[in-house]
Formats: C-alpha cells, structure tokens, sequence
C-alpha cells in the first residue's frame, strides 16, 4: 500500500483517538525508519520509549520468531518459562522481591494502586486509601490512573473518577506532608516526569521522601513506565537515586515492541496480592517475555554507560546549535526534554522537523527525545544536521 492508502483506510476504520503525524511507516533499521515510498527518518522517539532496541535487532526478531514457533500462550494458570526466567533477571537487577506482569503502563500502575490500597487495607483496616501523586505528573489513560495524574486538564468527561488521590508540588516536601493526612497509604512519583515535560526530581527531595514514606509506613511507588528499562542510563531510574522504592511500575521497553509491563514488588509487599485479586489475561506471554530476555542481555552495564554519554553527547550537540527556538535541555540519559523559547509552540517545531525527516515528540510545552538506545553517532549527527538546518 501506498503512505496515502495507509492513510485513507486509517481514517475510515480506525477511531479517531490519536493525532496522528502525516505519515505512515512501512520498515526500519537500527534507528531509522522508511515510509513506503523509501522515504527516510531518523527516529528520536523510538515508538514514545519502547524500541529500545531499533529496528531489526536480529537476536530479538530470533528470540520472537523460535518463541511463537514453540509456544505463543498458555495463561498464567500453569507455568512457562520465559516469565521465570524474566522475573528472575528483572529482582537480582534491583533488588526487588517479586514481579507482576501485564501488559501496558496504565494497567501496571492500577497495580501499584491496587498493592498499596491492599496493603493498607491488610495491616490498618479501612479508611487509609489515599495516595499523593505530584502534580504535573501523568499516570496513564484508565479512569483510575487518570484521576491519579496531577494535570487538571486530564481530569474530564469521563466522570465519576476513582477517588482517593491528592496532590503535590515536586520538589516541595512541605508542600507534600501538608497534603497528607491519616488517611494516605503511599506516595506515587515518576523520578522523571515524562509527559509533564520532561522534568527530573531533585535527588535531596527524592531521598527525603523515602525517608518520610518509612516513617509513615506509606508505600513509595515509583512510575517507571517511561524510565525504566535502560532509558536513563541504568536498568531503572530509582538505582540513580539511591533508593529502592517498594514497587515499580515498568513497560514501554520491556519488551522491545512487545505489549508488556508489570509491577516490581519488595519484600514486605511479595505477598499482598494473593492469588484471586489481582490478574490478567496476557500478562508474562511467553512471545513477550522471550523479547524481554533479549533486552535485558543487551543491556550490560557498559551498554547502559553509553545510554548516558550518547544522551550527553545529544544535550551538547543540540545546545551547541544555538537554535532561537530552543533553550536548555534537560533529563536523564536518552530521555532528553528541551526548553521551548516564547513565540514558538512545540507542535509547530515538531511538525517542521517531522516534514524534513526528524521524528520527534513533545511533552508539556517543551520537546521531548526518546531515541532507540541502540542509536548510533552517525544517526545522532544526522537528526543534528537535520535540526540545525530546519530551525535555524
């Protein structure tokens, strides 16, 4: 099919959810992807964080394709290896007791939701639900995960919304502990947050709020869908921080292009959902988890040293332009936000940048890069040119 067929029959069938770039892919390499006409792009979204890996990996198209070969789904009412194997990898690499698996990000933090809400429920009885999220933060599209997003803006039509959230400044403490009350039972933060713009927590905040969530015995869960899996230069962004939340929610790269996430438990919350409470159809697929184990033996320590001199090297090349539009860059490894000046909106960036062959996203009023980690120097230089030329 032709970019403009693709188009059409995207319009016609498919709900109108999503507002789409004018263009369809057919194929890609390392960390470029080709309409159908053969028309290239440097990818500096990587799929919003889950190619991790690019395009056309051979061992994880090889890992998939034996995998589908030898057994594609059996549910979690027996057991499979793959997942085994996974969750092993995923607990001696952080330090957590136990994983969940499931399958997108919104569905990984109701889990977290559901761990501290039962949590609570176990120990203190009822009356103690209430979890702080921060504000500016993004949680996912469900109902629940919604209302748990700090954004106003998100918190429409689709009302009535799960109650049992309230909310913070980052980087406020005080701001923190005047929203909670007797009736909190966690405190859920993303260490980055993605979709706000790209804006890291202050390291001194992060490990006072560990040390305030101990003391109250209210749970610490990290949001790590969009962090995690290598993309700020270690496995998870918490190992950065030098805390060990009491879960973690992961997806996006999990699996390298497969639907898949989950919840990394501690050890004093590995027996909270017991078997009857907590579920789901597709969760620890065998296809799935066999691409997770691929991504998790690529991403060796020295793999991870160079995610973070690559999302140097991208914040240096990208200053060193002195663009009138941009300002300073910021995050952590390849999960890269950069200021945008007054008079320009980031749509509009995007949008020129797309046309010339420079896939980018936004975030907040900012942009925001999530390259394949897998991106090469020249791919790096070539999406530089690109951005130079275009907005200068």
């Amino acid at each position: 099919m032709t970019s403009q067929e693709i188009k059409n029959l995207t319009h016609q069938y498919i709900m109108n959810t999503y507002g789409r770039f004018p263009v369809a892919i057919d194929h890609g390499r390392g960390a470029r992807l080709y309409d159908p006409e053969g028309r290239e792009y440097i990818d500096f979204t990587s799929g919003i964080g889950v190619t991790d890996l690019g395009y056309g990996y051979q061992p994880w198209a090889d890992a998939v394709a034996d995998q589908a070969k030898k057994l594609n789904h059996v549910s979690n009412l027996f057991y499979t290896e793959p997942a085994a194997r996974l969750a092993e990898i995923l607990c001696r690499r952080t330090g957590e007791s136990c994983v969940f698996f499931a399958n997108g990000g919104g569905e990984a933090n109701e889990g977290l939701i559901k761990l501290a809400r039962k949590y609570s429920f176990d120990k203190y009885g009822q009356g103690r639900a209430t979890i702080i999220t921060l504000k500016s933060s993004f949680h996912g599209r469900t109902v629940t995960t919604l209302k748990a997003t700090g954004q106003d803006v998100f918190h429409n039509y689709f009302f009535p919304f799960t109650e049992g959230f309230r909310y913070a400044a980052a980087n406020d403490l005080d701001d923190l502990e005047a929203a909670a009350g007797d009736d909190v039972c966690a405190v859920m933060v993303e260490l980055v947050q993605g979709e706000g713009g790209v804006l890291p927590l202050n390291p001194e905040y992060v490990k006072a709020l560990a040390e305030l969530c101990a003391q109250r015995d209210w749970l610490l869960l990290a949001d790590e869908v969009q962090t995690g899996v290598g993309r700020t230069g270690t496995l998870f962004a918490f190992q950065q921080y030098g805390i060990l939340p009491d879960a973690v929610s992961f997806a996006k790269g999990i699996a390298g292009g497969l639907p898949m996430s989950g919840v990394l438990a501690s050890e004093k919350c590995r027996d909270v959902l017991g078997p009857g409470t907590h579920a789901t159809t597709f969760g620890a697929n065998p296809i799935c988890a066999a691409a997770g184990l691929v991504v998790q033996e690529t991403l060796s320590d020295a793999f991870l040293e160079e995610v973070k001199a690559k999302g140097a090297y991208l914040r240096k090349g990208i200053e060193a332009l002195n663009l009138p539009c941009f300002g300073k860059t910021r995050g952590l490894g390849l999960m890269i936000g950069i200021e945008v000046k007054d008079g320009f909106t980031n749509k509009d960036i995007a949008s020129k940048l797309i046309e010339n062959g420079l896939l980018v996203l936004t975030a907040g009023p900012g942009m925001r890069l999530l390259p394949p980690l897998v991106i090469t120097r020249e791919e790096m230089d070539k999406g530089l040119e690109i951005m130079g030329r275009v907005l200068a």
